[in-house]
């Protein structure tokens, strides 16, 4: 079984001396140990290098190595909830000849070299496919929900078929938004959505879909919670909303021209399975992540 070296820097002062000196401490851990340690390893598929793809990481936010049994939460929401937490399982691992062997159920076989980056950080590179993968653990009771859901918030807001309006703020000038009540966003270019004026309690598979555009997602400077989303209609109009997420089925969008608060529920959940099919089948039947990277916007507007 393959063990890690951990490297503890231990300084010591001498008691009759104002210098101090340096000495390395180097600790062996086994290769079970360290891959077991967490609950939960979340894929920070922003930091992935190289120039393969492995699938069942490239469509799960985490994973887990846990007796034998590999785990992974291809879903953001019921997150906390799945397999307890765990998530599904989608295969077996081991951790022999020196390799964290992963034997996924559709995927098949890897290998990967395991680097201790930090006391809660792994690097996990595949040779084979030349790709490294960065994992941060986790125990279940510690999980950063939050981090998952702004970090990912274009795969969240893709896993409903549709987000429905349930209700408008009495404040707020008057404006032409006021008269969509679905939106759908899909993983088409993670670009890539849809509208409609469609009368509230419509059933979701017969909405028609009568606007398209291409949305896009703004970090803001020094909020970790918030996000903007711009609304760019092939018609040439455009909406701009401050966006937070108010649970794992509801958003909040703040019109920020007319200052009136939506709130959008989620309906048609869509459950990503061990190969990244969905179910029901939709546009998003298919999706992976890809790496995503956002500009910053400056918060000019304060509620």
């Amino acid at each position: 079984m393959k063990s890690v070296k951990l490297l503890f820097i231990l300084f010591v002062t001498g008691a009759f001396f104002n210098s101090c000196t340096l000495e390395e401490i180097i600790y062996e851990v086994p290769l079970e140990e360290v891959v077991s340690e967490y609950d939960l390893w979340y894929v920070d598929y922003h930091r992935t290098t190289g120039t393969g793809d492995i699938p069942f990481l490239s469509k799960a936010f985490t994973v887990s190595f846990l007796n034998g049994n590999m785990y992974a939460n291809n879903n953001i929401v019921d997150i906390g909830k799945t397999g307890n937490g765990l998530g599904i399982k989608v295969g077996n691992y081991d951790t022999f000849n020196g390799y964290l062997e992963t034997f996924h159920n559709q995927d098949g076989r890897n290998d990967f070299d395991v680097t201790v980056l930090s006391g809660n950080e792994l690097r996990i590179h595949d040779n084979f496919n030349n790709v490294s993968y960065y994992l941060i653990g986790y125990n279940r009771n510690n999980f950063d929900y939050d981090k998952l859901f702004y970090e990912n918030i274009e795969y969240f807001l893709q896993e409903y078929v549709a987000w429905e309006k349930s209700s408008t703020s009495s404040v707020g000038a008057v404006n032409a938004f006021d008269d969509e009540n679905f939106l759908q966003f899909t993983p088409e270019n993670n670009t890539t959505f849809y509208s409609s004026k469609d009368s509230f309690g419509t059933d979701i598979d017969v909405i028609d879909w009568s606007f398209v555009g291409n949305y896009q997602i703004f970090d803001v400077q020094n909020y970790d919670d918030l996000k903007i989303l711009t609304l760019n209609y092939d018609n040439g109009d455009n909406e701009e909303f401050e966006l937070s997420v108010t649970n794992d089925s509801k958003i909040s969008l703040y019109h920020i021209s007319s200052k009136t608060t939506y709130q959008f529920d989620g309906k048609g959940f869509i459950k990503y399975l061990k190969g990244g099919k969905s179910k029901p089948s939709v546009r998003n039947s298919g999706r992976k992540r890809t790496k995503i990277t956002r500009e910053t916007k400056v918060r000019k507007y304060l509620k």
